[in-house]
């Protein structure tokens, strides 16, 4: 059985407190910051990498939108969509536990870059062609996290 993605953050999560702690005694906040974020950002393209493959048919909006099962398992977001057509995939998160996980474990300052900066990197991994907008976080402080996927076609 594989192991839940918020299960795997927590674990991750464990790991990194512990790297984000020894990198400000070293050598501050902001560059701390900076080299947790970037980490984040290469192992979420390398997962989304690991996802593309296994498509069978390949990458598509309809392949990622199936794909959101594994971060919703465990009831770890509750989500509303607000559209969904052949280009767009658009909702809200209106309960996150990875950011109820992370504030639990004293990492609120930084749950974004554990676990937000994933979602546009994601794409990057995942299929070039697919975009994500967002202005709002819940692990940032606001009511819902608006994601807005499009899916560019081809030139």
């Amino acid at each position: 059985m594989t192991l839940p993605i918020i299960e795997r953050r927590r674990i991750e999560a464990e790991l990194l407190r512990e790297v984000y702690e020894t990198l400000v005694a070293r050598h501050g906040r902001d560059e701390a910051r900076a080299v947790i974020a970037e980490s984040v950002r290469r192992s979420a393209i390398a997962q989304a990498g690991q996802f593309a493959a296994a498509q069978p048919g390949g990458t598509s909006l309809q392949s990622f939108v199936d794909i959101q099962k594994h971060w919703t398992a465990e009831d770890a977001l509750e989500i509303e969509v607000v559209h969904r057509d052949e280009t767009h995939f658009d909702f809200n998160v209106v309960r996150c536990r990875y950011a109820e996980m992370y504030r639990q474990m004293g990492l609120g300052e930084i749950g974004p870059l554990l676990s937000c900066n994933r979602d546009g990197a994601f794409c990057d991994g995942y299929d070039p062609k697919l975009k994500l907008t967002r202005s709002q976080t819940i692990m940032e402080g606001a009511s819902h996290c608006d994601f807005r996927y499009r899916y560019e076609a081809e030139d």
